[in-house]
């Protein structure tokens, strides 16, 4: 039987490439793909950054659901992440298992920083 294997990269929409791409590997530190100008990872997930306008279909910001981003630790991430200009939603939540903190890339897209802290029963 045939069967889904992984996910193979995540679509980040965007009006702006270059922005995008800045915001990705300058600011929020994903590394680079060394195969692929668009292409960044966060560990072994590809954050793939694609202008659907220039392949004729309509721009729509990814919201709803952001996309987590574990961190080692938010608080020191999200400062230093403040400390580049990135805008949080709010104050840091902690669940009573896990803390996360939401922001969004320059063209709306949300994501959210991450850490769980609890094991796991």
């Amino acid at each position: 039987m045939s069967e889904i294997e992984r996910l193979d990269f995540i679509g980040i929409p965007t009006r702006d490439k270059e922005r995008s791409r800045t915001f990705y590997r300058d600011v929020l530190g994903l590394r680079p793909d060394e195969h692929a100008d668009w292409e960044q990872w966060a560990g072994e997930t590809c954050f793939a950054i694609w202008e659907p306008e220039a392949m004729g279909r309509p721009f729509v910001a990814q919201q709803g659901n952001p996309l987590p981003l574990r961190a080692t630790d938010v608080a020191a991430v999200r400062a230093d992440l403040e400390a580049k200009g990135v805008v949080f939603g709010g104050e840091t939540m902690d669940t009573g298992v896990c803390h996360m903190a939401f922001f969004e890339d320059p063209d709306g897209n949300q994501l959210m920083l991450h850490r769980r802290y609890a094991p796991y029963a």
